[in-house]
């Protein structure tokens, strides 16, 4: 964070300083929230959780450096009392990014935010300095704490934001406002919760709606596949770049194909050239998260070749999205369990049928390890079911089906689709799928491991590639 003197944040928060000796101290360091991530200089937010106060905390972060606190109550150590925590660190992070003046991306969509906003971060990264959301950190809290690591060298934010309902997003362009916004696609995500696809573009356009107009520097990045997100383009003002398979897309894959490990390669066309791309990550839905970011890029002056250069280079940032490791045996573990929804199931298993391809040539076999897709109301049988029956399709090889209702669901639609004896199984837990795993998994399988955060499949990968405590590489 820029240096701010603890009357500049009480000022700009609307708090009251308690037990401050020097007004004119300044706070530096990074805003956290965990008192263990203190650095000299630090603003410690203290939140109230379920089940841990920080405010308890508030002592050990100022011995541990920490300038003050932003508390709603007096806490004995130095501190800037506010109405609202949550909101004073949104006023404070609005604040800050207003005097840089530095480049806002905010990127949404029903799948895939992370991935793409991993990929924007790294690309941006090699025009100038970058800051990025952290993991998924994509709500009221943690977009505000990623805007305020920005500091004077900072040319670039790039923002992940979610929403569960109307008029989240629209609050998170108000903390941060956007110059450039993507909208990946409009899902099945959180469909239990927003109550239909239409409500859920209605969310997601809040993005562009809030850019400034194309006279001012205002873009919007559009998926031109998706028919719900290309129609956003009405609700803003600002100037409109399609990205896509199709033909109107200024940013446009051909000749997209997948290498025989499953990696996707296409020919990149922009307005100013093409250049061809063969990406590290593993999956062909990495295709239209590859063209939003070449369009941020291509927007901020990346050449072609350049973007094709940094998407064949890029990696995955953020934990527990299709990693894939081999053991020293020959089995490969693909861990996509961070999370899951119809169309990041459907992705994943297509990538996974992919790299079955060479699994089979080795004599290996494809497992598709999966669980429950949470809040997706009452689509929710029908969405197991068709994953199931999609499993089929791809011909896996075996679908492991793990834990209660939405499991048997999955395993339903898998033996209605054809999948009769051994091919599908449903088992209770993680521990159970683990137990089948161990004593079936044979050199050259591929095992894809995913689900809802909620349900804790990662468990399941971190177990199979741990030997004798220790993690294979």
């Amino acid at each position: 964070m820029i240096a701010l003197t603890l009357a500049e944040i009480a000022a700009i928060t609307g708090g009251q300083q308690h037990d401050i000796p020097d007004p004119q101290a300044t706070a530096g360091g990074p805003v956290v929230i965990d008192s263990r991530e203190v650095k000299p200089g630090s603003l410690f937010a203290a939140f109230a959780g379920e089940h841990v106060d920080g405010h308890d905390y508030a002592q050990r972060a100022v011995e541990a450096g920490a300038a003050a606190v932003l508390a709603a109550r007096p806490v004995g150590v130095p501190a800037i009392v506010v109405d609202d925590v949550e909101r004073a660190l949104g006023a404070l992070a609005r604040a800050v990014v207003e005097r840089l003046g530095t480049t806002v991306v905010a990127l949404t969509g029903s799948a895939g935010k992370t991935s793409t906003k991993d990929l924007i971060a790294q690309l941006l990264q090699r025009l100038a300095p970058t800051v990025w959301t952290p993991g998924s950190l994509n709500n009221e809290i943690g977009l505000p704490l990623t805007a305020l690591r920005a500091d004077a060298g900072t040319a670039n934010l790039v923002l992940e934001m979610g929403a569960r309902g109307l008029g989240h997003i629209r609050y998170l362009t108000e903390l941060t406002p956007p110059r450039i916004g993507v909208v990946l696609n409009v899902g099945t995500a959180h469909i239990g919760e927003f109550g239909g696809r239409e409500q859920i573009a209605r969310a997601k356009g809040e993005l562009v709606e809030a850019l400034p107009a194309a006279a001012e520097g205002g873009v919007a990045v559009l998926n031109a596949d998706d028919p719900l997100v290309r129609a956003m383009s009405t609700r803003t003002k600002a100037r409109t770049v399609l990205f896509g398979e199709a033909a109107d897309a200024q940013i446009r894959a051909e000749n997209v194909r997948l290498t025989a490990t499953g990696q996707p390669s296409f020919t990149l066309h922009t307005p100013t050239g093409c250049a061809d791309v063969t990406m590290r990550l593993y999956g062909e839905h990495h295709v239209s998260n590859a063209l939003a970011a070449a369009a941020v890029a291509h927007e901020l002056g990346m050449p072609a070749p350049r973007i094709a250069d940094a998407l064949s280079g890029a990696g995955q940032l953020s934990r527990w999205r299709m990693e894939v490791t081999e053991r020293a045996d020959g089995v490969t573990i693909v861990n996509d369990a961070y999370n899951a929804n119809p169309e990041s199931m459907r992705a994943a298993l297509r990538a996974l049928a992919a790299m079955g391809e060479a699994a089979r040539a080795r004599g290996g076999r494809t497992w598709a390890v999966l669980g429950q897709m949470a809040e997706l109301g009452g689509e929710s049988l029908a969405e197991h079911d068709a994953v199931g029956r999609l499993a089929v399709r791809l011909n896996v090889s075996k679908l492991v089906a793990v834990g209660g209702r939405e499991a048997a669901w999955l395993r339903m639609g898998a033996y209605n689709e054809g999948s009769w004896g051994e091919e599908s199984v449903h088992v209770s837990d993680a521990q159970a799928a683990v137990d089948l795993l161990r004593s079936e998994l044979r050199t050259g399988d591929v095992v894809l491991v995913k689900a809802s955060r909620s349900v804790g499949l990662e468990r399941v990968a971190e177990q199979l590639l741990a030997v004798d405590g220790e993690v294979a590489g």
